[in-house]
C-alpha cells in the first residue's frame, strides 16, 4: 500500500493492513513519546495512534486531515497516521534498487524504490511499532 507522509511516498507491506479510517482527534497520552500521537475508541477498541509524519521529520503533529491505518501487530491493533492513502500496488512493481536500512533516522526502511518516476521507500512497519511499543 503506498502512502503520501511527510511530502515522501512510502509502501507497507499490505498484509498488514487492517483498515483504513478517517484521521480522527487522538486522546493524547501524558509522557507519551513525540510521534505518539494518543489513543482512539475504534468501534468499542482502544488503539494506540502513531503519527507517522512526525516520525519522518514533520514538527507538529498532524491536525485531523489525512487517514489512520490500523495494522496488526501481533496480537495489538495499532493505528498509524499517514498524510495520505495513494493506492494498493504490488511490491514487484516498485522496482526496488537499494538495501536502504539506514536511510531514515533511527532505521525502518527496508529499501528503496522507483514507482512512476517517484522514489518510494518500503518502510518495516512493524520496527516502527516496536520503537515505541516495546
Amino acid at each position: 500500500m503506498l502512502c503520501r507522509v511527510a511530502g515522501r511516498v512510502v509502501a507497507v507491506e499490505l498484509g498488514t493492513v487492517r483498515e483504513i479510517i478517517p484521521a480522527r482527534r487522538p486522546t493524547r497520552l501524558p509522557g507519551a513519546g513525540p510521534f505518539v500521537s494518543g489513543l482512539v475508541n475504534v468501534r468499542g477498541t482502544i488503539v494506540t495512534v502513531l503519527d507517522l509524519p512526525v516520525r519522518f521529520g514533520r514538527t507538529e503533529a498532524s491536525q485531523g486531515a489525512g487517514s489512520i491505518v490500523l495494522m496488526d501487530h501481533g496480537a495489538k491493533v495499532v493505528g498509524v497516521a499517514v498524510d495520505e492513502v495513494l493506492d494498493v500496488r504490488r511490491e514487484a512493481e516498485l522496482e526496488l534498487e537499494t538495501e536502504a536500512e539506514a536511510l531514515v533516522p533511527g532505521g525502518a526502511v527496508r529499501a528503496v524504490g522507483r514507482l512512476d518516476g517517484e522514489v518510494v521507500a518500503l518502510l518495516d512497519i512493524h520496527d516502527i511499532i516496536a520503537q515505541v511499543l516495546a
